[in-house]
């Protein structure tokens, strides 16, 4: 899809000319518009008929993870599913939440769909967690998946005293990915009495640069099963269905650390997290941190050297 119309109200509009200023737009001038940014292989315009034009490369990617989420609250392609019948295939979805997060556990979730799963979870807006900024809707998502008749899931935790351990072993985050995947894979196939019909194959994000990586993990049950790694797979809906189970996990996780140290602990890896780090340090000491951080990030370094 190369181009998108869409009708804005004015607080609509004024949302995106927001959204737009703060990115990697560059403003321009279009006959009979009232704004209209552009980026490579990207242009957005908004018309003073309330038209919306959206042209480009990038228009199906920008409607989906922007404009749906951020601006409509709805979503546009309600066809998707039919013009990619492999979405309704029968298979297995996998992905982790945590894994860019100084605080807070690693947890990788998994998500088995058929055709009337992915329809219904299409039906409740499921997309990759990543587009979705607020915690609320997550929360609200997560619920749906799991109510949703037929459909067959795994959420697997590693908390951080365990990810710390695993990662003195193993020296290595893909090598941890890849056990937490072949974990999930094999609790999801442990309930292959549920599936109807069996999956074909099981998705994951391919966040190593070997493929053999995943393989190599797998267990007995798991390797019975074709395994397809591709960049971008949230954009499958068993894998975006995976990302927001496991995306709730994480932040209750963090929430729960952070009521038991009594700190607020942030997402992400920031000037913010180093400084609730500091904080931690300071209040609990080192043998406490890895309770509640990743001790192989470079934060944690910044923070002992802000506190000798």
């Amino acid at each position: 899809m190369t181009s998108h119309t869409a009708k804005l109200t004015p607080e609509q509009a004024e949302a995106l000319r927001g959204i737009l200023a703060k990115r990697d737009f560059e403003s321009a001038e279009v006959p009979h518009a009232v704004f209209s940014y552009k980026r490579p292989k990207l242009a957005v315009t908004w018309y003073k008929s309330g038209k919306l034009l959206i042209q480009g490369k990038g228009t199906q990617e920008f409607v989906e993870f922007t404009l749906e989420p951020e601006v409509l609250g709805q979503v546009v392609f309600a066809d998707t599913l039919d013009a990619q019948p492999e979405q309704l295939e029968p298979r297995l979805g996998v992905d982790e939440s945590g894994k860019g997060d100084f605080f807070g556990p690693l947890v990788v979730a998994g998500v088995y769909v058929n055709e009337p799963v992915a329809r219904a979870l299409d039906g409740l807006g499921v997309k990759d967690s990543k587009a979705i900024t607020s915690d609320k809707k997550i929360a609200a998502l997560a619920k749906g998946i799991r109510d949703t008749p037929g459909c067959v899931y795994s959420v697997v935790p590693i908390g951080n005293a365990s990810y710390n351990r695993l990662h003195q072993n193993m020296r290595n985050v893909n090598k941890i990915l890849a056990w937490g995947h072949a974990r999930v894979i094999e609790n999801l196939l442990g309930q292959r009495d549920r599936m109807n019909p069996a999956p074909l194959r099981a998705i994951s994000d391919q966040f190593a640069r070997s493929k053999a990586t995943i393989q190599s993990a797998l267990m007995e049950e798991g390797r019975q099963l074709e395994l397809v790694q591709m960049h971008k797979a949230e954009s499958d809906i068993a894998v975006a269905a995976a990302s927001i189970l496991a995306r709730e996990v994480f932040v209750q996780r963090l929430v729960a650390l952070g009521q038991e140290f009594g700190l607020e602990l942030p997402k992400g890896a920031s000037s913010k997290v180093d400084a609730a780090g500091a904080a931690f340090l300071k209040k609990h000491g080192m043998n406490k941190l890895g309770q509640a951080a990743k001790l192989h990030f470079r934060t944690t370094q910044k923070i002992q050297a802000g506190l000798l």
